[in-house]
C-alpha cells in the first residue's frame, strides 16, 4: 500500500474540445500597438517547458510575449520582468529553443539564432548575451547565415541548412563545423538532387534513439527527383530515402518550394510538409510506399469562394503545429482563420476516372476568425490545451 500512495500521477497530453469556438484568453498589447510601425510577428516558439514564448519579429529583434503566468502554472510563480527585445543587426532567418531549456535552470534557458551575414549564435535567453558562435563560410571567406536550425534529439550537435549544404557543429565546441554537401558532384549521385538549393527546413524525429531527420530545399520537385529527404546521423550525408520522388514509378510530385517539415511527436513515423504559396499540407508515413503522401490537409477555408480565391498568392510562411498528443493539427492562413485537424480520422482513398486513386483529403473540423491579418504561424503549449497564434504581414499602399 505504502507504493501505491507514493506513486506518481501519470502525465497525459493536453485534451482539446474542438466542438466549441475557442475562448480568446490574452492578446498581447504591446506587439499590436506595433503594428502600426510596420512592425508584426513572424512567429513564435514556446520555450521547452512552456513557461515563455518567444517571438521573432519584422524589426529583426527577437521579443519574449508578455503572457500572464496565471495562463501558464497552476500557481504562479515569482517571475522576473520580462526582458526588453533582443535587437539584432541584420534580418533573423530562424531561431530554435536548446532542446531542454527551461527557465528554471538558467544554465539551460538559452537558444540559436541565425541573423544574416553572423554567424550562427547561441544566446542567453535571460539577457540576450552572446554564449556562443558557430561560424559557417563560403569560399569568398564570407559569413554564412543558415535558412534553417535544428538541435539533434541528444542537443548535442547543430545542423544547419544553407545553400547546397547542411553544416554541422558540436554543441560543446563552439568554431568550425562538418559541412554535408547536398548537391551530386560529378564523382558522385548522392545528396538532395537538386542544384542551386537553400536548405529551408529541417527536422528532427521525436524518437531520439534513431537519429533519423528530414532535410527540405527550395528548389521545386524535378519530374525525376525531390526535394525532400530522409538523413540519418548515422549515415551522414548520404540520404537514407528520397520522400514523394516521381522515379518510383507513381507519377507524383509536389512542385513548390518546401517551407516547414514536422515529424508527429507521438508517431514518429508520420512526417508533414508545407509548401509555398500551395493550400496543403501533406502528410507520408515513412513505414510505407513514401512516393505519394498518405493524406493531405486543407488550410484555407473551402466554404467561402471570396476567400478561396487568390489564397495561395502569398510568399509568406504560414507554420503549422501539431500538439505533443500527436493528434491534432492547427495551422492558420492568409485571411486570419485557423483550421484544426484530427489526426486519428481516417480518410477514404477516392478512385478516378482514369483508374487511378486521389491523396485523401481531411478537411478542417473546425475553422475559426482569429485575426485581421495572415497567421504566420500557430503553437501548442507543450502541457496546457492553450494555442498560440501570431499574425502580421507587410503591406504596401
Amino acid at each position: 500500500m505504502e507504493g501505491i500512495a507514493d506513486a506518481q500521477p501519470i502525465w497525459q497530453a493536453p485534451v482539446y474540445d474542438v466542438s466549441r469556438k475557442p475562448a480568446l484568453k490574452y492578446t498581447i498589447p504591446s506587439l499590436v500597438e506595433a503594428e502600426s510601425s510596420g512592425n508584426f510577428v513572424r512567429c513564435a516558439k514556446w520555450c521547452p517547458d512552456g513557461s515563455v514564448a518567444l517571438a521573432q519579429c519584422e524589426n529583426a529583434t527577437l521579443q519574449y510575449l508578455d503572457i500572464p503566468s496565471s495562463l501558464l502554472f497552476d500557481t504562479a510563480p515569482n517571475s522576473p520582468k520580462t526582458p526588453p527585445p533582443f535587437a539584432q543587426p541584420s534580418p533573423i532567418l530562424d531561431f530554435a529553443w536548446y532542446p531542454f531549456a527551461s527557465s528554471a535552470n538558467p544554465a539551460s534557458f538559452c537558444f540559436l539564432t541565425s541573423v544574416r551575414e553572423c554567424p550562427v549564435k547561441l544566446l542567453d535567453a535571460l539577457d540576450g548575451r552572446l554564449r556562443a558562435s558557430y561560424s559557417i563560410v563560403d569560399h569568398r571567406e564570407r559569413q554564412v547565415a543558415p535558412h534553417s536550425l535544428a538541435f539533434n534529439g541528444t542537443a548535442t550537435k547543430i545542423y544547419c541548412g544553407f545553400e547546397d549544404a547542411i553544416e554541422v557543429f558540436d554543441t560543446q565546441h563552439p568554431g568550425d563545423g562538418t559541412r554535408w554537401r547536398t548537391t551530386p558532384s560529378k564523382k558522385s549521385r548522392d545528396g538532395l538532387k537538386v542544384t542551386l538549393g537553400i536548405i529551408s527546413a529541417l527536422a528532427f524525429s521525436s524518437d531520439t534513439s534513431s537519429g533519423v531527420f528530414a532535410a527540405g530545399s527550395l528548389n521545386p520537385s524535378s519530374p525525376s527527383s525531390s526535394n525532400l529527404a530522409i538523413f540519418t546521423e548515422a549515415t551522414g550525408q548520404v540520404p537514407v530515402m528520397f520522400v514523394g520522388n516521381d522515379s518510383a514509378g507513381s507519377g507524383f510530385g509536389i512542385r513548390s518550394s518546401i517551407s516547414q517539415i514536422m515529424f508527429n511527436p507521438a508517431r514518429p513515423y508520420l512526417l508533414y510538409a508545407s509548401f509555398r504559396r500551395h493550400d496543403y499540407i501533406y502528410t507520408w508515413d515513412l513505414r510505407g510506399d513514401v512516393s505519394r503522401p498518405t493524406q493531405r490537409f486543407h488550410r484555407n477555408s473551402q466554404d467561402d469562394p471570396v476567400k478561396r480565391a487568390g489564397a495561395v498568392e502569398t510568399n509568406q510562411r504560414l507554420r503549422f503545429d501539431v500538439d505533443i498528443g500527436g493528434n491534432w493539427l492547427s495551422v492558420g492562413n492568409k485571411h486570419g482563420e485557423i483550421s484544426f485537424f484530427d489526426l486519428n480520422t481516417v480518410q477514404d482513398v477516392v478512385q478516378t476516372s482514369e483508374g487511378g486513386s486521389e491523396i485523401p483529403t481531411n478537411k478542417a473540423s473546425p475553422i475559426y476568425d482569429a485575426h485581421n491579418d495572415a497567421i504566420g504561424s500557430v503553437v501548442f503549449h507543450p502541457f496546457k490545451p492553450l494555442l498560440l497564434s501570431t499574425s502580421g504581414s507587410r503591406h504596401f499602399d
